[in-house]
C-alpha cells in the first residue's frame, strides 16, 4: 500500500473531552487514505472509515455530502505535495519533471485515480469536488507556469496554454484509462520532447545558452 506523504494520525480514542475538529479531520482522512489505497473507491464506506478512525458517522455525513467526496479529499490530501509545479526557469525541465512525477503516481495508483474518475460520473458531489477542488486547480498551476515561461519568451505568445494542459496531461490520462500503450518515463519525456519542437522560441545566436 502506498501511505500518505503527509505525516499518519492515530485513530482517536473515545473519551469524554471534546476533541479538535483539525484532529478529527485528520484522522478521518489517514483513515480513508488507507482504506482508498487498500480497497480502492468503491469499497469505501462512510462505516468503515469512521470504524477505522474512532470517529462519529455523523460526523462525516455532516462534512463530507457521500463517500466518493470524502474518497477525493483523502487523495487530494495524500498527494498534494507531489503534484506541486516546480519552476527552476527552464519551462522544458520543469515540464518533464512534473510529468515524470505524475506518471509515478499513476503507475503506482492508477486504479485508485481511475476508480474516482469513474465514480465521479456517477456521483454529482464528487464531480463538483473533483472538478473545483483538483481538475480546475491543477490547470490554474500548469497555466500559471507555462505563462511565466511565455512572458520570458521560452513559448511563442500566439500559444494557447489551456490547449498544452490537454496535450500534455490529458495524454497520460488517455493511457492509464484506455491503456493500449504503456505509461512510462519515456513516453513523459517524449510528450515535452515532441510538444516543444511546436512551441518552444526558436534560438538565436544572442538567446542560445
Amino acid at each position: 500500500m502506498e501511505r500518505s506523504e503527509a505525516e499518519a494520525a492515530e485513530p482517536l480514542k473515545p473519551g469524554r473531552g471534546r476533541r479538535r475538529a483539525e484532529d478529527v479531520r485528520r484522522a478521518t482522512l489517514t483513515a480513508a487514505t488507507e482504506l482508498l489505497l487498500d480497497e480502492g473507491v468503491h469499497a469505501l464506506t462512510f462505516s468503515k472509515v469512521a470504524a477505522r478512525a474512532g470517529v462519529s458517522k455523523m460526523t462525516l455525513y455532516k462534512w463530507w455530502p457521500t463517500p466518493g467526496a470524502l474518497a477525493f479529499d483523502a487523495y487530494f490530501d495524500t498527494f498534494r505535495e507531489t503534484l506541486a509545479f516546480p519552476d527552476t526557469g527552464d519551462i522544458g525541465r520543469d515540464l518533464t519533471t512534473q510529468l515524470n512525477t505524475f506518471v509515478n503516481l499513476m503507475n503506482r495508483n492508477g486504479t485508485v485515480i481511475a476508480g474516482i474518475i469513474g465514480a465521479a460520473q456517477g456521483d454529482a458531489d464528487l464531480a463538483e469536488a473533483l472538478s473545483t477542488h483538483y481538475v480546475l486547480q491543477r490547470r490554474a498551476l500548469a497555466v500559471e507556469r507555462l505563462t511565466r515561461a511565455q512572458q520570458v519568451g521560452q513559448i511563442r505568445e500566439e500559444v494557447d496554454l489551456e490547449t498544452v494542459v490537454d496535450q500534455l496531461w490529458g495524454a497520460v490520462y488517455h493511457r492509464l484509462l484506455l491503456p493500449a500503450q504503456p505509461l512510462t518515463k519515456d513516453f513523459a519525456d517524449r510528450l515535452v520532447a515532441n510538444l516543444l519542437q511546436g512551441i518552444a522560441t526558436p534560438c538565436s545566436p544572442d538567446t542560445a545558452p
